[in-house]
């Protein structure tokens, strides 16, 4: 079976974390109903993955799958695949948790779910506090932060971090916290550099974690009018053409050594395997130069439904009515069937 050797990154708390990791959101079709036909294919997928070296696994408690997640993990550990010090799992706190002791339950709920004693990183998923009835709480992220400053010393995570937030938010959060976060994940790809949020984290020793790290290049998330790189564009075709590698692979290089840890999701073996061959090849500055003409500013992941909400991080889009938040955002149940709370 083929190997890969995944390097790690050090967070600004002295811990480890792999600069790329396997990433499980299974995403909603076009009617925003949550997909689960495919979550079979991501466990052998995530199976497949702890064989061969992956240690970073990044999940949700949106996601659904922290029964699954969990149930491959401790299967690899009981075959002595790896230890459960060896691997580095992510989840993350959802909207309607966001009052400090509600942090606390939501951690130990995903626990549970995942049937394990702690999690290597915790993140609040978004900066809103939305109710599972789809009601602005308004409750300000830095009280919220207070619950995850709790989970820390209560040894319910190792690690913790934010997701979708902006320089100001972090600014704001860094005055008025003890521990700062280790991490913000954000949507980062060739469209979507994100170059003053990258380098104000960077500065602040907080390691970027990019989702969506392919944008609309690849089929599933191409729109009629998305922009280039498509998989088959020349520039990028040729580049990976030198180094005798994939448009996605050196799409993934790119951003590693732009000191971003990415998450990329698949249910393709050939591609997980591909996927973490990215640290064997450099790309030149004439590559980087070339590469870096393709960030026009566009997201791929632009929650519009959410836009009039307190602490929306994005910019707005003008809407001739507002949108309804979609119920696989408020309520849900876990697992491949739905059934586990």
């Amino acid at each position: 079976m083929a190997k890969v050797e995944i390097p790690n990154v050090k967070l600004n708390n002295g811990r480890d974390m792999p600069a790329l990791g396997y990433g499980t959101w299974m995403g909603v079709n076009s009617q925003f109903v949550f997909e689960t036909t495919e979550i079979p294919k991501m466990e052998d997928c995530l199976s497949y993955a702890i064989d061969i070296g992956y240690r970073h696994v990044d999940t949700a408690h949106l996601y659904r799958v922290e029964p699954e997640i969990g149930a491959v993990i401790n299967k690899k550990i009981k075959e002595g695949v790896c230890s459960r010090e060896d691997l580095f799992v992510t989840t993350k706190v959802w909207q309607d948790h966001h009052r400090p002791e509600a942090v606390v339950e939501s951690c130990r709920a995903s626990l549970r779910r995942m049937n394990l004693d702690y999690v290597d990183q915790l993140l609040m998923h978004w900066p809103m506090s939305i109710s599972d009835e789809g009601v602005d709480e308004k409750i300000d992220y830095v009280e919220t932060w207070r619950g995850f400053e709790k989970v820390l010393e209560k040894g319910l995570a190792k690690s913790i971090g934010v997701s979708n937030f902006t320089v100001d938010q972090l600014k704001r959060l860094l005055a008025n916290c003890k521990t700062p976060p280790a991490t913000n994940q954000v949507e980062i790809n060739l469209t979507l550099g994100q170059k003053e949020l990258v380098d104000f984290c960077q500065s602040q020793k907080i390691v970027v974690v990019a989702y969506s790290p392919f944008g609309r290049m690849v089929p599933s998330r191409e729109t009629p009018n998305s922009p280039e790189p498509k998989l088959n564009n020349p520039t990028m075709v040729a580049i990976a053409k030198k180094h005798g590698k994939t448009v996605t692979q050196v799409t993934l290089r790119y951003l590693y050594q732009r000191g971003i840890v990415t998450i990329p999701k698949t249910v393709t073996k050939s591609r997980v395997l591909e996927n973490a061959s990215i640290f064997d090849f450099t790309l030149d500055k004439e590559d980087v130069a070339a590469i870096a003409k393709f960030d026009i500013g566009s997201r791929t992941v632009r929650p519009i439904f959410w836009q009039d909400f307190t602490n929306y991080p994005f910019d707005k889009v003008p809407l001739e009515k507002n949108m309804e938040i979609p119920p696989a955002f408020l309520k849900w149940k876990n697992g491949k069937n739905l059934n586990i709370d």
